[in-house]
């Protein structure tokens, strides 16, 4: 099995899914909690502990009860929501990878300090693929604001 690419995170943020601001923006994750995210946003299904703790074992060493306290800790800041199963909980992203990636470009941008030039230079280190994305996305959902 491959590793799924982990989301690196920002530090020195915080808020919720919901794009809440409490002290400063958007959090990103630590690398653990980005490993239990990527495996959860890799699932069609919600999962328990056991199964992400079974997924991450295949990478690297942890207690069952680190991965408990990761994805608790997940569920109170809003990242997770969970429904009884049993005796068990089964764990679901509140939000998707694009939106949560999106929330980041978004922090990143309302901390440059020069936005238009933000822009310029991310869009000067895209690929032409990239380029042609955004190119197509601007197109077919013109913001209300441009007009």
């Amino acid at each position: 099995m491959t590793a799924n690419k982990v989301i690196p995170g920002l530090s020195g943020m915080t808020a919720g899914p919901a794009g809440r601001r409490e002290e400063g923006g958007v959090r990103g994750f630590g690398d653990l909690e980005a490993a239990v995210m990527d495996r959860l946003w890799s699932r069609d299904d919600p999962a328990t502990v056991r199964e992400v703790l079974d997924d991450l074992r295949r990478v690297r060493e942890l207690a069952y009860t680190t991965v408990m306290t990761v994805m608790d800790n997940l569920h109170r800041k809003g990242w997770l929501s969970r429904q009884l199963d049993g005796r068990a909980y089964r764990y679901r992203p509140e939000s998707t990878r694009p939106e949560y990636c999106a929330r980041l470009m978004r922090q990143a941008l309302d901390g440059s300090g020069d936005n238009t030039r933000t822009l310029l230079r991310f869009v000067e280190q895209m690929s032409p693929a990239d380029a042609e994305a955004l190119l197509r996305a601007l197109q077919e959902h013109p913001s209300s604001r441009l007009r």
